[in-house]
């Protein structure tokens, strides 16, 4: 399966360049560095991030799940666009989101893309998922994926958890997410059911 560690790999030498040119370092946020980061009080602007989506596109055998019943969590997934936000972190920050990002199985490439945000363009790096890592689900049925967010828990906690965090503060943003909307009602609708 490739490298699997508890510590990040090291950081590439062009995001090394990005990080100690003396600027903040701009991070895409569209999942739960919205809500659950280990930074505190950082810069943060409503961005708009173009060629990627918010997509349930990971499986998660450890945080959100365990490897018997998987969890899903978010990844950017090609196509379309993505409402998130920018944060402006300090060397040391990045450093922290780079481990809890990075260490585990390899799911995300890390990428320098470009945002837009009421202010302008700016670079930021983005998480995106890698299509091709074993931890990759795809584009699920909405069925399939609300009984995965349903059914899982992990070291983190639950998968509907997370799942509800992440839509109670796109929402305090005013970041509207139809097809997380549309996974909300059926997650909503199958937990009334009972059907889990």
């Amino acid at each position: 399966m490739g490298w699997h560690s508890d510590r990040a790999p090291p950081i590439p030498a062009e995001i090394t360049a990005l990080r100690d040119g003396g600027e903040p370092v701009w991070v895409f946020a569209y999942g739960s560095l919205l809500w659950d980061s280990e930074i505190r009080e950082v810069a943060a602007e409503e961005a708009l991030l173009r060629g990627y989506h918010r997509s349930f596109c990971l499986y998660s055998y450890d945080y959100r799940g365990t490897p018997e019943n998987p969890g899903l969590t978010l990844g950017l997934d090609r196509g379309g666009s993505c409402r998130g936000a920018a944060l402006r972190l300090s060397a040391d920050a990045f450093d922290k989101v780079w481990q809890r990002e990075m260490s585990g199985r390899p799911v995300y490439a890390p990428r320098a893309l470009r945002v837009q945000t009421a202010k302008g363009p700016r670079q930021a790096l983005a998480f995106t998922a890698l299509p091709n890592c074993p931890d990759y689900a795809g584009r699920l049925p909405l069925d399939d994926a609300a009984r995965i967010i349903l059914g899982a828990a992990g070291r983190r906690g639950t998968c509907r958890e997370y799942f509800e965090n992440t839509l109670r503060h796109l929402d305090r943003l005013g970041l509207a997410d139809r097809p997380l909307r549309r996974l909300a009602e059926r997650v909503r609708a199958l937990a009334e059911d009972g059907r889990i």
